[in-house]
């Protein structure tokens, strides 16, 4: 007699969910507030800091923060004072930060029926900074990719937070702001989200969160 093998009834398996401008968000205020009063367009320190020679070799854990924030700095150097740039350099690396309740609020309930992971491109401060925000009970771990050397949208991030989800690559739902990330994703078979609000994140996870809680797991 064959036994017919139990289909699960979940739309996904697991949740993995990008941090910056999506659980995460940064006040650029005071940021803001330095680039007009010399002259800069807003957005010029971010551009510098994510620009080539920077922004790879911090998320793949190659620049320490003070590293960053020099390099960030040479970077406005030839359109400001030295000093300026250095104050608007230091200014980005210590904007506040504060998370979006909505959104942490779904993915606690998410976490309640399937696996939730955090996929980050990010940096080797990442867990000094996460100690600061209210994230218990959220996620059950961390990919980061200054930990892991590989960034998004390399696949090989996306599979590794998979497998450390125990959910097949297509029985994953991808969160993440950025288009060429959910793009990867997308062609992993993964569900995908391409987020601007928790407006788009909380109808991806209306089917499951619609479903009983399970048993707690072990």
């Amino acid at each position: 007699m064959t036994i017919p093998t139990a289909r699960t009834t979940a739309p996904f398996d697991a949740v993995l969910c990008d941090l910056d401008d999506v659980i995460r968000l940064f006040d650029a205020t005071e940021v803001t507030r330095l680039e007009r009063a010399a002259g800069l367009p807003v957005g010029s320190t971010a551009a510098s800091a994510f620009g080539p020679g920077r922004g790879g070799p911090l998320v793949l854990g190659q620049l320490s923060k003070d590293a960053w924030a020099e390099s960030t700095a040479r970077g406005l150097a030839d359109r400001v004072p030295a000093a300026r740039a250095r104050e608007l350099a230091a200014a980005f690396a210590r904007a506040p930060f504060r998370t979006d309740p909505e959104v942490v609020e779904l993915l606690r309930a998410a976490r309640a029926r399937c696996p939730v992971w955090i996929v980050t491109n990010g940096t080797p401060w990442l867990d000094e900074d996460l100690a600061t925000l209210d994230l218990d009970g959220l996620a059950d771990g961390i990919v980061n990719s200054a930990r892991l050397g590989v960034a998004k949208p390399d696949p090989g991030i996306l599979l590794h937070a998979a497998g450390r989800a125990g959910a097949a690559p297509e029985r994953c739902l991808f969160v993440d702001d950025r288009a060429a990330n959910v793009e990867a994703a997308a062609a992993l078979g993964m569900a995908t989200v391409h987020f601007r609000t928790a407006a788009d994140l909380r109808p991806a996870l209306a089917p499951l969160l619609a479903r009983p809680v399970p048993h707690p797991r072990r």
